[in-house]
This record gives structure tokens, C-alpha cells and sequence, in this order.
């Protein structure tokens, strides 16, 4: 039964979690501060909120045009596919896989002034630390750095190591964009250290400002 399950879940779970998100995602009250600022923003740009609050950001940039990166694993190649009907251009690899190959290959897209948002702190964790290889991106390619908070006033938690959120039907859910950061190409190691801390912090500052705010 595990290996029959193993072998079509790929298939069968994809387009199952799309509906549900779908059918959720109807009855939610997304409002997002800060968002009009970047709409017509020139150049690249990557949208950064913490891995277990990804749902709503599929929800809000549905159909955006953005690009995702997506690990190479198992469970990886489910969330492509589920990303990939929710309208997003995907680039594959992580730390684990294919990860210089994904990091170049962001690098390219966003010199040509395309917008990007994942998870700073993914696939492994550990949550809410933001790991080297999107600092190393921002330097070759010069596209800013988008701290987002996201927060649903009624939501469940899955018992993951970072607590996957899933907003509950009729929420009202909030996206808190602040202020980019840049790094210069030739910016030293302890520069590009202090950038990835303050990115850290202004992400946690926007994670701290839609919790707020959904419980006005």
C-alpha cells in the first residue's frame, strides 16, 4: 500500500493541494502594505518571507509572472508542480542539489530585471535564518532584497520544523513589504554580513507587523 501510495502521489497530490488552496484562497481578505511601491519598480527584485508562510504568497502572487526556486527532492517536485498551476516560472536545486546551478540561473534572471520571492530559509531550515546563497545573488545580479511578513488572523499550523500555516477559511490575512536592500558587486564579506543580518531582522519586523496588524 506505501509503495502504491509512493508511486501516485506525486500525481494525485499536486492538483488536490491546488484546489483546496484555491477554494480557501476565495474566502480569504488578502490585504498587503507596502506592495504598491514595488508594482512598478525597475530592475530585479526578490520577495522574502519565511518558508512556513508560503501559502498566502502563492495565493497573492498568483499568475504574477514571478519566478521560484525549488528543491530537487521528492516533496520537492510535488511543490513544483503545485507552484507551477499557481502561474510560477520555477528554477530548480538547493543547498542539498543543484544548488550552484539554481543560484546561476537566478543570478541571469534577475539581471534581466525579473522579479523573484521564495524562502530565504529553506528547504531545511533552520526557520527564520537566512542562509548565504540569496546574499551571493543580490551581489552578482544587484536586484533588491524585499523583507515580507505574512499573517492570517484565523490559521492552523502543521507540526513541521517551521510550522507551515494554513489560513483558515474567511481570514483576514496580511503581507507587510518593507523597504529593499542592496548590495553593492563589490561589497567585502563583513559588508555582505552585515546585509544578510539586517535582512534577517527587517524580515522578522515584518513577520512581527502582520501578526500585529491582523489582530486590530
Amino acid at each position: 500500500m506505501k509503495r502504491w501510495w509512493r508511486s501516485i502521489r506525486g500525481r494525485v497530490l499536486p492538483p488536490l493541494v491546488y484546489i483546496v488552496a484555491r477554494l480557501i484562497g476565495a474566502t480569504l481578505r488578502i490585504r498587503a502594505v507596502g506592495y504598491e511601491a514595488y508594482e512598478q519598480m525597475e530592475g530585479g527584485k526578490v520577495f522574502l518571507g519565511w518558508h512556513g508562510r508560503t501559502f498566502l504568497a502563492a495565493l497573492f502572487f498568483r499568475n504574477k509572472g514571478l519566478w521560484t526556486i525549488i528543491s530537487r527532492s521528492r516533496d520537492g517536485e510535488m511543490q513544483n508542480r503545485i507552484f507551477t498551476m499557481f502561474g510560477f516560472n520555477t528554477i530548480r536545486g538547493s543547498t542539498g542539489r543543484g544548488g550552484a546551478k539554481a543560484a546561476a540561473e537566478s543570478i541571469r534572471v534577475l539581471k534581466k530585471g525579473e522579479t523573484m520571492a521564495f524562502t530565504p530559509d529553506g528547504p531545511r531550515g533552520p526557520s527564520g535564518v537566512v542562509q548565504s546563497g540569496v546574499m551571493l545573488m543580490a551581489k552578482k545580479s544587484g536586484a533588491a532584497l524585499v523583507p515580507v511578513g505574512v499573517a492570517a488572523s484565523r490559521k492552523w499550523h502543521a507540526p513541521t520544523w517551521d510550522r507551515y500555516m494554513v489560513p483558515l477559511p474567511f481570514a483576514r490575512c496580511l503581507m507587510v513589504f518593507g523597504d529593499p536592500i542592496f548590495i553593492s558587486r563589490d561589497a567585502s564579506d563583513e559588508e555582505v554580513e552585515f546585509a544578510r543580518q539586517r535582512l534577517e531582522k527587517d524580515i522578522k519586523i515584518a513577520q512581527e507587523r502582520a501578526d500585529q496588524g491582523v489582530m486590530r
